[in-house]
């Protein structure tokens, strides 16, 4: 875990974008981070924007069958989920985690964000801005540093982008899309048994 003063990262999501999860793996490459979160190998491929629109056309955006794009930026490689939250599951992330570090970024319309960094396979500090601030995990106050100056505060409500913020200032975490002919791999995300899901916002 560093700190960074790099150029914020994550403008992309300070646009209007409605719902995504993105699953964060330290050190870890396209291929390998995909498998971890269970990627159905028979969709794994590598495609352009226009591949991806041709191959999953309507499903992009499914929710039980998430279709992720991938990239790396710096020691980090992303999952992009526009559909879905496998992310969030703990086995998920666990797995994701395991012998590195993983960060799992969700928002939606609600409006709410989620956050959840993970070590190892265990979950270190995991909260969600629907309800004020209340950190969870094996150390919850891990992240503190970071979160008391962006005004993420236990018993308060979450400044505007404070999510965003902590992302890129505690990891140097960043996104970059694909541009229209660049290839990335991405693929189809298995379905999550519905009954053993560990988190639920409804």
């Amino acid at each position: 875990m560093t700190s960074t003063d790099a150029d914020r990262g994550l403008d992309h999501f300070r646009a209007d974008i409605p719902f995504y999860t993105l699953t964060f793996g330290k050190g870890l490459s396209p291929t390998e981070l995909l498998t971890r979160m269970g990627v159905d190998p028979h969709s794994l491929a590598l495609r352009d924007p226009a591949d991806l629109n041709d191959d999953f056309g309507d499903t992009l955006l499914d929710e039980d069958e998430p279709v992720v794009t991938t990239g790396t930026d710096g020691a980090w490689t992303w999952a992009w989920e526009q559909g879905g939250s496998h992310g969030l599951d703990r086995r998920v992330l666990s797995t994701v985690s395991q012998g590195t570090e993983a960060v799992v970024l969700h928002y939606n319309e609600k409006p709410m964000y989620w956050f959840k960094y993970a070590a190892n396979g265990d979950i270190v500090v995991d909260f969600h801005t629907l309800q004020p601030i209340g950190p969870t995990g094996s150390a919850p106050q891990r992240l503190d540093e970071f979160m008391r100056p962006l005004g993420l505060v236990p018993g308060q409500p979450a400044p505007s982008y404070s999510v965003l913020d902590l992302a890129e200032n505690a990891f140097g975490l960043r996104v970059t899309p694909a541009g229209d002919d660049e290839k990335r791999w991405s693929g189809s995300l298995r379905p999550l048994p519905e009954q053993d899901r560990d988190w639920d916002w409804d």
